[in-house]
């Protein structure tokens, strides 16, 4: 069987449960606050953080709990980040706590995070009230509650599962994410919380999920800011029923480390194309590389110039833009020997050979560029490395949202 997309999200595995729920953190009652996930058994577990240096206080808290590689549950708020605040690392320890006792479980085997506004104490006392509430309502069916409730600046859901075979059963691999606006290549306010019923030792889970980090969410760029509180974490239930993967080689490994990337991926696209006051998404496919690494360098800095993304924006076939992000992200290329296209539903177009610019339709252009999903390729002519980053295009809206953030 191949990798197919299937509904349940992170509740699609065998094991897990999970709700959401509006506990008091926010203002507006009407948007949920508290999210948790739960596994029925004991799971192998990994995750992997901002690269900021300011880190929020759950990232700490986290990193301690998953110094055994296990853990049983996730409790997540949205509308505050408990970063940079002196009692952050204890309120976070607060909120495992509490949700380890509405649980039954271990505190150390809780995976706690925060997202929302930076430099404002957390107020617990809402959280630790509703916690057990939230731990009567988790169902099979609220993979969907769950992710509502991480969301901030966001305005669509991520909530997505894929399933494989290994060793002859049939494996779920299900997440949620959150994450609109500061979001930069090397995890960007990013959260994702993965799920699986695969049976996956903790070190090959870690290596799997930083593979699939490094190829989806470590590609995307919306406005350059790495946050300070991504987290991408996922626990194994190996409720599947499948032979334990014990070493990251061989055949079932690469399944599921395929699996893994595909779901990471597609979230990875939602957060680009979801990015703030964005009108859509912008993929820059780079080809004939000399290695992987030169690709990335490409692909991210075409994504993360803002003269490219303002551009896309207006649909300005400004492929001049392009070349220049080439030119200066640091790639080891020949600008002289690069092309330029573009393409989206509506078609596609070259603009730029071997370094200079060619004639073509500004009313194509126009068309091809005005569509929600737009692809830059970029053709080096260096060997045959390749990459792909995700971004957006830059907006009024931006601003606007970011103007006033915290007030």
């Amino acid at each position: 069987m191949a990798i197919q997309f299937v509904e349940g999200g992170a509740t699609a595995a065998r094991g897990f449960t999970a709700w959401g729920m509006h506990c008091g953190i926010r203002r507006n009652t009407s948007k949920p606050d508290l999210a948790m996930i739960c596994s029925a058994v004991p799971c192998s577990a990994a995750a992997v953080y901002t690269q900021n240096l300011v880190k929020g206080a759950p990232i700490l808290v986290t990193k301690e709990h998953l110094k055994d590689g296990t853990a049983r549950a996730v409790i997540v708020n949205s509308g505050n980040a408990n970063t940079c605040n002196a009692d952050g690392v204890e309120k976070a320890e607060r909120m495992c706590r509490a949700a380890a006792k509405a649980l039954g479980i271990r505190e150390d085997d809780v995976i706690v995070a925060s997202t929302g506004v930076i430099g404002v104490p957390l107020p617990i006392e809402p959280i630790e009230n509703s916690v057990s509430q939230l731990a009567s309502l988790l169902s099979k069916d609220g993979s969907l509650e769950a992710a509502k409730a991480i969301m901030t600046t966001d305005t669509v859901v991520k909530n997505l599962a894929v399933k494989c075979t290994l060793g002859g059963k049939t494996v779920r691999i299900g997440g949620i994410a959150k994450g609109s606006g500061m979001i930069h290549p090397n995890m960007g306010t990013m959260l994702c919380f993965v799920t699986t019923d695969a049976a996956v030792s903790a070190p090959v889970l870690d290596t799997a999920l930083r593979a699939a980090v490094d190829k989806s969410f470590n590609m995307v760029s919306v406005d350059g800011d790495t946050s300070t509180n991504d987290t991408c974490a996922v626990m194994a239930s190996g409720l599947a029923g499948n032979p334990e993967l014990t070493k990251a080689e061989g055949e079932d490994y690469e399944i599921f480390a395929g699996a893994l990337l595909e779901l990471c991926t597609a979230l990875a696209r939602m957060l680009a194309k979801d990015g703030e006051g964005a009108s859509r998404l912008l993929i820059c496919t780079v080809t004939g590389a000399k290695d992987e690494e030169n690709a990335k360098k490409a692909a991210k800095g075409v994504i993360c110039s803002s003269l490219v993304k303002a551009a896309m924006f207006g649909a300005d076939a400004n492929w001049g833009r392009v070349l220049c992000a080439v030119g200066y992200c640091g790639a080891e290329t020949d600008v002289g020997r690069v092309d330029v296209s573009f393409a989206s539903k509506a078609g596609g177009l070259s603009v730029c050979e071997n370094g200079a610019g060619i004639p073509f339709s500004e009313e194509l252009a126009k068309k091809v560029l005005s569509e929600d999903e737009v692809t830059i390729l970029v053709k080096l002519r260096d060997g045959d490395a390749r990459a792909t980053a995700f971004g957006c295009d830059l907006t009024y809206d931006y601003v606007k949202i970011n103007g006033d953030y915290r007030t």
